[in-house]
């Protein structure tokens, strides 16, 4: 089991995202972590359900850009 927590900041800086997008991915269910000691983990197996779930377009959305005239 040695290897199998992964500390949740950790993950969110090698992938390139922000804390604020980690909590919002955490408050919709896209990923579910563990609370040790008021520090949140992830374990390896929910970061390949996570990855499996991004790469099928599980998360998509269509963006949006308003234009505005100066």
């Amino acid at each position: 089991m040695k290897g199998n927590l992964v500390s949740f900041n950790l993950f969110l800086k090698n992938i390139g995202v922000t804390d604020v997008a980690g909590w919002r991915w955490r408050s919709r269910g896209w990923i579910s972590v563990v609370n040790i000691s008021g520090r949140l983990y992830v374990s390896s197996s929910e970061i390949e359900r996570f990855n499996a779930r991004a790469l099928s377009g599980e998360f998509e959305r269509t963006v949006t850009i308003k234009s505005f005239e100066i």
